[in-house]
């Protein structure tokens, strides 16, 4: 990053806090104010980015602790800020939250990473002076929090002064704003988190009013001057994969399937991919010349009938999957490549029938959290033994999730993981390309060498 580029990190002290209504309403604000912001995510999440890049017009990336290193934490951050005016972070869970009881992998872990200023996200309903000492609470709690400010999130405008005079005697950071509750211009939410913003109705709209309205209420100035932090960290760039012989690779791109890691798209594009999007939910094929698939999460349940009945689409991906072109399916993709998926009316929706299984909604989340997967035999993307970090977050499961890699948690839980067959990869972890380069130059060599085919 830039010595001159300016950032800072929106974190809250728990989830549901409001740092994505907060974020979005920061990012429009200063984009009126006509800078140029690149956004990031601390914490493994897809759905939040998706609105960052819908609000920028720029891919959002990760800044994340257990994905990445120090050294490549830093990397990330600076490649994608090059050419922005200030980078904005959005946090994860409460700010000292991270792996099990412990503030690793932390948004706090990714403030000192980065050496990033933090703006605390707070809503004080029911409080008083009280909220003072939470706040200094969260400063205190670690040495150097780098919690520069406190946003009020929910607040009626007659109440700020108040908070503001509390903030400003009793703590030691200073309050640089608010966003009151805005009805028009909730952002609404469901099992997996926020709706994706192609499902939102007058997403733009309700943008526009949080950045007028942020524009009112926030302290830009203030917020600026915290955001122009001391000197970036040293760090060493990470070396570029090398780009070999183009392919044509074919993503799935719709409501149904949209959960990507935009750095694990970057990197196949560095490897030569030219990437097709497709739909399975209105094309009535697959696109010609394709020489890899990837087909990744999303809400495949809620498209059920639609995903079914289109019979000429699923026939072209199995007339596809039978000559033996590379296909890696990730969670919902996965649940899609199965032989059907069990709705909540109780009935089973046929599927690609790619490899075994059904898949079925559940009502609470199914291995959830951060995971490191390794190959228990050879793959498509991997050698016997080698691993890459990965996440899982899924309400549904399979009858048959398949035994070609081990997931490990942090805490010591293992279970079997990843169908692999000659040409299929598929299984409900997200993979991060990122953690271990040679998954996807490897599926990027597949997908060359089924071109020559």
């Amino acid at each position: 990053m830039e010595k001159n580029i300016p950032r800072l990190i929106i974190s809250a002290p728990q989830s549901g806090g409001g740092k994505t209504t907060v974020t979005a309403a920061l990012i429009s604000a200063l984009m009126k104010r006509g800078l140029a912001v690149q956004s990031f995510k601390c914490g493994s999440d897809y759905i939040d980015p998706m609105l960052h890049s819908h609000i920028t017009g720029r891919s959002a990336y990760h800044t994340d602790p257990f994905f990445s290193d120090t050294n490549n934490l830093r990397s990330i951050a600076a490649e994608h800020s090059a050419g922005s005016d200030i980078a904005v972070i959005e946090g994860a869970m409460g700010f000292y939250d991270g792996l099990g009881c412990s503030c690793e992998a932390s948004t706090y872990t990714v403030s000192a990473a980065l050496n990033a200023p933090v703006i605390l996200v707070v809503e004080p309903k029911g409080m008083g002076c009280s909220v003072a000492a939470m706040v200094n609470g969260f400063i205190k709690f670690k040495e150097n929090s780098r919690i520069k400010g406190v946003i009020f999130n929910r607040i009626k405008p007659e109440m700020y002064g108040y908070y503001q005079k509390i903030i400003t005697e009793e703590t030691d950071t200073a309050a640089v704003g608010f966003i009151p509750e805005i009805s028009q211009a909730k952002i609404e939410s469901r099992h997996l988190g926020l709706m994706t913003p192609e499902e939102i109705v007058g997403l733009d709209e309700k943008i526009n009013i949080l950045g007028e309205k942020a524009l009112e209420t926030l302290d830009i100035k203030a917020i600026m001057k915290i955001a122009r932090s001391p000197e970036y960290p040293k760090y060493k760039p990470i070396p570029k994969v090398p780009c070999g012989k183009p392919f044509r690779l074919g993503i799935a791109r719709d409501n149904a399937f949209c959960f990507y890691y935009a750095e694990n798209i970057d990197i196949l594009k560095e490897l030569g991919a030219e990437i097709v999007e497709f739909s399975p939910i209105s094309d009535s094929v697959m696109p010609d010349g394709l020489d890899g698939i990837y087909l990744g999460g999303g809400y495949p349940e809620l498209y059920l009938e639609a995903l079914s009945k289109n019979h000429s689409f699923i026939d072209s991906l199995r007339e596809y999957a039978s000559n033996k072109t590379p296909i890696l399916a990730e969670c919902g993709g996965f649940m899609y490549i199965l032989q059907g998926i069990k709705g909540k009316d109780g009935k089973i929706y046929p599927m690609a029938s790619l490899t075994d299984g059904i898949a079925e909604l559940g009502d609470r989340l199914c291995r959830f959290g951060y995971i490191t997967l390794t190959a228990n035999e050879d793959t498509m993307l991997a050698k016997k033994g080698m691993s890459v970090k990965a996440h899982e977050f899924h309400y549904s499961d399979s009858t048959e999730n398949g035994c070609s890699y081990t997931a490990a948690k942090c805490g010591g839980r293992q279970w079997n993981a990843i169908v692999s067959k000659e040409n299929i990869h598929g299984g409900f972890p997200h993979l991060y390309f990122p953690s271990n380069i040679d998954f996807a130059v490897n599926f990027a060599e597949r997908c060359r060498e089924n071109k020559n085919l």
